[in-house]
């Protein structure tokens, strides 16, 4: 099965309605059926051993109905709704149901509810990448306390006792040991070269076997640390 398509789960006891759905996923190469379930109940029992990015789900159903299966879940995937009756809609919508077919529903008006999970997904992953490329630590620097924002670190390099952390807004000095700051950093942002230097892999610039680039810095690349530094730029050193 491929990682990157949204698995979905189909909840229908419908046996013609659900072959619809099955043919109309198949036309979408993004989306990929990992279960059926008749009724809510089994699909309870599917979601307590399998992971799933899409339920579509039929409302009216015997045993339980949809809502209220969904309403039992304490962290829902995303949810389409399929049912034949109108009176469920606002239902649907106040759970945080990403769309709402009316049987029967046409290719087109599936494609533009899958089109909404899509775009939610797409977002979602923005937003990661967001979050991860603004973290940031604080340092004690002039009797105070100073934000620094990872992805402006261009290097870090040790001064016995304090570190010098260099940005592209300038630089600051600090009492800390460069052990323990590379233990506060991402290990698949910043990698250490040398005893006395962490860089920011984003920032090199240029390497050879004996130094790293950044900028107009060239930092030696300590012997012990050739290893690790060619496997994070999948190189030979």
């Amino acid at each position: 099965m491929d990682s990157d398509r949204i698995k979905c789960l189909l909840v229908e006891d419908e046996p013609p309605a659900l072959e619809v759905l099955k043919t109309y996923i198949q036309s979408v190469p993004s989306l990929e059926v990992v279960g059926e379930c008749h009724h809510a109940l089994a699909a309870f029992e599917f979601l307590k051993k399998n992971q799933v990015d899409l339920i579509f789900l039929d409302v009216h159903m015997p045993k339980l109905r949809g809502t209220d299966f969904i309403k039992s879940l304490p962290h829902p995937p995303q949810v389409i709704f399929t049912t034949a009756h109108r009176d469920y809609a606002l239902d649907g919508f106040e759970l945080g149901a990403v769309d709402y077919l009316l049987k029967p529903f046409s290719l087109d008006r599936f494609l533009k509810a899958v089109y909404k999970v899509t775009q939610a997904n797409q977002r979602e992953q923005e937003e990661k990448h967001h979050v991860a490329t603004e973290r940031f630590l604080y340092f004690r620097a002039d009797r105070k306390m100073v934000k620094v924002m990872l992805s402006d670190i261009l290097f870090i390099e040790s001064l016995k006792d304090y570190i010098k952390i260099v940005t592209v807004k300038g630089q600051i000095i600090t009492k800390q040991s460069i052990s323990s700051v590379e233990a506060m950093l991402p290990e698949e942002q910043f990698v250490r070269i040398h005893r006395s230097f962490i860089v920011s892999v984003n920032r090199i610039d240029s390497y050879t076997s004996t130094d790293i680039c950044i900028g107009k810095s060239e930092l030696p690349i300590g012997p012990l640390y050739k290893y690790e530094i060619g496997k994070r730029l999948q190189v030979n050193l």
